[in-house]
């Protein structure tokens, strides 16, 4: 996805505060738990430091908080990402607060995705970071919401933003994807983030990032799945043979906010199968 913010200089962390098993009746409010889960066979990939041919890397857990500083980097503008913070009941919040809010929802949907998907990265410095979600996986278990800190969102978000949250954009997004894939639904490879620093742009990072995974997709005879946020980028995914198939749009805002739902079916005979 398109993005509009600086890099900044990266910095080591310690993951997300794990929380003690008392507060598991708060997970239970937050509704992040899917309805359903899956035994399919699916493809893993090992993490390393070192890059494949094309400089695409999947990386390992303890890189979580440069892969979400980066993906917070890029979507510090985008309506989507924004529309849990920029709340009504949040208009008094400074700058610095927002953006901090904003790094610590990166950071828990980036801790989720490494324990339980696909993160890759693409550029010296993290430059763009892909998180998919592979066929026959989720993060919807309560260890990866206690890992990740997922469960903190009950907590950080304002009363709209939980709104915002639990009631409109989790729902909608898990029904649509039902709806548009059917029962391939849990047998896609699902991109839920793209981001590309502004520093990154221009240098075919997140076509390497997307090719590295789609190529799998073929080989493996699967559609690809993802939601996006700027309708600049159709054509970009287009070329990758996205289709948009329907858009869907967040309405507790005082301006709609739209996404087109877009599906890559897999190509015959462009990869060599293993």
């Amino acid at each position: 996805m398109a993005t509009t913010t600086i890099a900044v200089q990266q910095q080591q962390g310690q993951h997300p505060e794990k929380p003690a098993l008392s507060l598991a009746n708060a997970a239970s409010k937050t509704n992040l738990l899917s309805v359903h889960h899956t035994g399919k066979n699916v493809s893993t990939y090992s993490a390393g430091k070192g890059s494949k041919p094309d400089g695409v890397r999947v990386l390992a857990l303890h890189e979580w908080k440069q892969a979400a500083l980066s993906l917070a980097e890029a979507f510090q503008h985008d309506e989507v990402a924004m529309y849990l913070v920029n709340t009504p009941d949040r208009a008094h919040w400074t700058p610095e607060q927002k953006w901090a809010l904003h790094l610590r929802i990166m950071e828990f949907v980036t801790y989720a995705h490494l324990l339980k998907g696909l993160v890759v990265a693409v550029g010296p410095n993290y430059d763009c970071v892909q998180l998919w979600m592979p066929p026959g996986k989720n993060m919807d278990d309560y260890l990866t919401l206690f890992r990740s800190g997922m469960w903190r969102l009950n907590y950080l978000l304002s009363a709209e933003g939980k709104q915002r949250f639990f009631t409109e954009f989790l729902p909608l997004l898990h029904t649509t994807k039902h709806a548009v894939m059917g029962a391939r639904d849990d047998d896609s490879w699902y991109l839920v983030y793209l981001g590309t620093r502004p520093s990154g742009r221009g240098k075919g990072y997140a076509r390497k990032g997307l090719e590295f995974v789609l190529s799998r997709a073929d080989e493996e005879g699967r559609a690809a799945y993802l939601e996006s946020s700027n309708v600049v980028n159709r054509e970009f995914y287009g070329r990758l043979g996205f289709v948009m198939r329907e858009s869907i749009q967040l309405t507790r805002g005082e301006v709609p906010v739209t996404m087109e739902i877009m599906v890559r079916e897999p190509v015959k005979g462009e990869v060599k199968r293993g």
